[in-house]
């Protein structure tokens, strides 16, 4: 589980909502080698996985030569694999877009003169052809599917879209050599699952916002059960998880949403707002897409840069600086030390520096980072003093002292008289002498480690992923 963040498992269990929701409709399209497909292939002997390309109205429904059902009939979840456009593919049959666009509003299907009702979750996986930031700017997330299914009534039936895109790919060491359950016996507790709703405990804690369609409040709620279900089999949440939940499952749907008015212009004569209030302090959310703000953040940066700034920072003599917080999210881009301290230690020239996790080599990496801002935010002939307290256990006191010692002499050339000491604390913040003060909620440590030996987010910040974490900008002077 240490592979991933908290979003990262969020994603990976959200691919076993079709197991625990009757009647769910989930995608998911990203790269190869993200484990897509494996969920609904080994997990559990009450799913099939087939073909998209291999897939057809008698096979899925009702074969009428035979009367006999479908899949949709045997299963608990039917995954369609595959889920791409591919050069030289045969056509998609029309009638098939529609008879399943129509059991996943209705739970049936009709063949011949009969009406079947089945349970049977619908889940698309497949891989994705572009970049994330190409989609958005020149087509659509859904863009690599098969065209036939380019429809707006048939997406407007999905009711999670799943990024992806943002799943690291599998390796060895992701697999754990633990003992773990036996598949059969966790199938059987999610199809147990699947008779329960968790929806209800929404209705406690928020009001969606009534601009929001019939498909869209169902979307939410049944994508909020499923991971309720996964998450708190024992309806046990606080308030603060279920907002989480609800975040998740909101954005799941404002994904489907969002292209849906790209794809098809009836549905940007209705625009909604993916928005609620919370009931205890009448505070309004908007979720946002991860995706959506990266790209806004990257696209920002770009245009600065070509109109001779140098991004945010550059504007903070024109720009009175105010107190305020920001909030990271995890897997977020676009975020460097420089945006994030820059203008608010401009001018400074004593600077305290507390995180008590400065030990491993990746962490002094972090800190050489935040000395090279530093010397890059004044002139080439000013020096600061930077303090650094930070904290090891004895064990390894010896060699984190002996590490800071060789790391004041490397930021000599900076400009920066660099001391420390070693205090058994806390607290993570900067502290300068131009009147900030800057709490950190994870110290320096705000990056997701870098795979691969050439990853381009080694030499640029704004290029890694980040870890969820809170930063707080006060005045405490001046």
């Amino acid at each position: 589980p240490e592979y991933f963040n908290k979003r990262g498992k969020f994603i990976q269990i959200s691919r076993l909502i079709p197991h625990v929701e009757n009647n769910f409709n989930f995608i998911e399209l990203g790269p190869k080698g993200t484990g897509k497909s494996h969920v609904f292939s080994e997990l559990s002997p009450h799913g099939v996985l087939v073909s998209g390309g291999d897939v057809s109205k008698a096979r899925l429904f009702v074969n009428n030569t035979g009367n006999k059902i479908g899949l949709v009939g045997y299963w608990d979840v039917v995954a369609l694999d595959e889920f791409e456009q591919e050069k030289g593919s045969r056509r998609v049959d029309g009638d098939l877009v529609k008879i399943l666009q129509n059991y996943m509003a209705n739970q049936s299907f009709n063949r011949g003169k009969d009406t079947y009702q089945a349970t049977a979750s619908m889940a698309f996986v497949g891989n994705t052809k572009h970049t994330v930031p190409y989609m958005l700017k020149n087509t659509h997330l859904f863009e690599s599917i098969p065209e036939g299914y380019i429809k707006g009534a048939f997406l407007d039936r999905i009711h999670m879209y799943i990024p992806g895109w943002e799943v690291r790919i599998l390796k060895n060491e992701v697999f754990s050599l633990e003992y773990g359950f036996i598949v059969d016996y966790l199938a059987e507790i999610l199809r147990e699952l699947r008779k329960a709703d968790y929806s209800g405990i929404l209705d406690k804690h928020v009001e969606l916002d009534g601009s929001l369609s019939t498909r869209d409040k169902t979307a939410i709620r049944k994508s909020f059960s499923g991971m309720a279900k996964l998450l708190y089999p024992h309806h046990e949440m606080n308030q603060e998880q279920v907002l989480e939940l609800l975040n998740f499952a909101i954005e799941g749907r404002k994904r489907v949403k969002d292209q849906l008015y790209i794809i098809d212009e009836t549905f940007r004569n209705e625009p909604v707002e993916f928005r609620y209030v919370i009931k205890s302090s009448g505070a309004e959310v908007l979720p946002e897409t991860l995706e959506k703000l990266n790209y806004a953040t990257a696209k920002a940066n770009r245009e600065k840069e070509e109109s001779g700034e140098d991004g945010p920072e550059s504007t903070a003599s024109s720009v009175k600086l105010q107190p305020h917080q920001t909030i990271l999210y995890d897997n977020q881009t676009g975020v460097s030390y420089k945006k994030l301290f820059a203008d608010y230690l401009e001018g400074a020239t004593e600077i305290t520096l507390q995180d008590p996790y400065i030990r491993l080599p990746y962490q002094f990496k972090n800190l050489l980072e935040f000395c090279i801002m530093l010397a890059n935010n004044k002139d080439p002939e000013d020096e600061m003093h930077l303090e650094v307290i930070s904290w090891n256990t004895q064990e390894h006191m010896s060699s984190s002292i002996a590490a800071f010692e060789e790391f004041q002499e490397s930021v000599s050339d900076l400009g920066i008289h660099l001391t420390f000491l070693m205090e058994d604390v806390h607290d993570r913040y900067i502290l300068a002498d131009n009147g900030w003060k800057i709490t950190l909620g994870r110290g320096l440590d705000i990056f997701e480690k870098n795979e691969g030996r050439f990853n381009a987010a080694e030499l640029d910040q704004n290029r890694r992923r980040c870890k969820a974490c809170e930063v707080t900008y006060l005045r405490v002077g001046r």
